[in-house]
């Protein structure tokens, strides 16, 4: 009963989840305020029209209807960041990089409570993003040269903390100290493979998942400056890059080893946007605004943008 009265509470809260009409779909609005003094860094988006967002202030999360723009928080802060964050649809729950705290949090997508924590790393870190697959969850660490692999059971089952494993990247990635380092994180078409962004080099990476072993993506000679949050659509990859104001499509090959810029685009309403998530024929990005001093009363935000 209570897992039933839990999914009709969240579908309640986006009760224009359901839009069948290209009309409802165009009313939807484009801009979805947060809350002042959030922060924020992640979005992420999963099989149902809601936006989860994290800051990087307190780790709180908030969700926001995307029918609506109207927003709540689901899940208050813990005391440390909240970077990226993915929806894992087929068992209601967010994974959540924890930034400076050197962990991950998993979070119930409907209710806000806090499932499981685990702590991945002492000393100086930051646990930037990460991707969620088939039997694992990888995250990318911006301040040392490591993945790290959260294994999951054969029905999603969390892991015990010795299960926990770090890759050592090596490779053409060469990690600089006291800079974003790894950061943004996909897999690749094919599926063998990972692919991270390395924020100070605007590069792109191509990571065996069994060795650690970095490729440099074949870009054409261009560059990635400041890349930050990375979105795959089949072969299209999307790539935020932060304090340029840019949002760039690249065509991948199937394993990722070259990639083609096919376009680049801007938009007013960007300020350092950090991240991307995707519903329906839209991107959204939020704001992270990291060239504005923070306080209290500065005003954060999300936009809405056509697919290109």
């Amino acid at each position: 009963m209570r897992r039933r009265t839990a999914l009709a509470a969240a579908v309640g809260f986006g009760v224009a989840a359901v839009l069948p009409s290209t009309a409802a779909a165009t009313a939807m609005p484009t801009e979805f305020p947060l809350p002042d003094g959030f922060m924020p860094e992640g979005i992420a988006i999963g099989a149902w029209p809601m936006a989860y967002f994290g800051s990087r202030a307190d780790g709180t999360i908030y969700q926001v209807a995307l029918a609506t723009g109207r927003g709540r928080v689901l899940s208050a802060g813990t005391g440390t960041p909240s970077l990226g964050l993915k929806v894992d649809s087929a068992r209601r729950r967010l994974f959540v990089a924890g930034g400076s705290g050197g962990d991950v949090r998993v979070v119930d997508a409907f209710s806000g409570r806090v499932l499981r924590g685990y702590r991945l790393a002492e000393g100086e870190s930051f646990v930037n993003d990460l991707v969620i697959t088939r039997d694992a969850v990888w995250l990318t660490d911006s301040f040392q040269p490591v993945l790290y692999r959260l294994p999951l059971g054969p029905r999603g089952e969390l892991p015990h903390p010795d299960r926990i494993t770090r890759l050592r990247l090596t490779g053409d990635l060469v990690h600089v100290p006291e800079v974003a380092n790894a950061n943004g994180i996909v897999t690749t078409p094919d599926g063998d493979a990972l692919l991270i962004g390395q924020t100070s080099t605007g590069k792109l990476f191509r990571v065996a998942p069994d060795t650690g072993v970095t490729t440099e993506v074949d870009l054409g000679g261009e560059a990635l400056e400041r890349n930050d949050g990375l979105l795959r659509e089949g072969r299209g990859l999307y790539v935020v890059q932060n304090r340029v104001n840019l949002f760039a499509k690249l065509e991948l090959s199937p394993d990722a080893r070259r990639a083609e810029v096919v376009a680049r685009v801007t938009d007013p309403r960007f300020d350092v946007p950090a991240t991307v998530a995707a519903w329906g024929d839209r991107f959204y990005l939020v704001n992270g605004r990291f060239s504005t001093p923070p306080t209290p009363t500065t005003t954060y935000g999300a936009i809405a943008l056509d697919k290109f």
